[in-house]
């Protein structure tokens, strides 16, 4: 039974042992791909955008506002004067 749970932490410690070390050789490389991405993401995010160039007096209109809809007094109905009674 002893031998079992040294054989056990002998085992443990090993493969703790070797993450340890393939961490150390990994990790760094891992972080310098993450950020070398990051870097460009930066400088192509910071590079201004240029927007198409136009001729001159063209214009255009990305949005128009939706227009109320007005309604024709005709089709409305006929007003009646409101009177309280008492």
């Amino acid at each position: 039974m002893g031998v079992g749970i040294l054989k056990f932490l002998f085992i443990t410690v090993l493969i703790l042992w070797l993450i340890r070390i393939l961490l150390r050789l990994v990790f760094p490389i891992v972080l310098k791909n993450l950020f070398g991405k990051m870097q460009q993401q930066a400088e192509q995010g910071a590079q201004p955008r240029q927007a198409p160039r136009k001729p001159e007096g063209s214009i255009s209109i990305d949005y128009v506002p939706p227009q109320p809809k007005k309604g024709n007094a005709d089709k409305l109905g006929d007003f009646v004067d409101y009177e309280e009674l008492k």
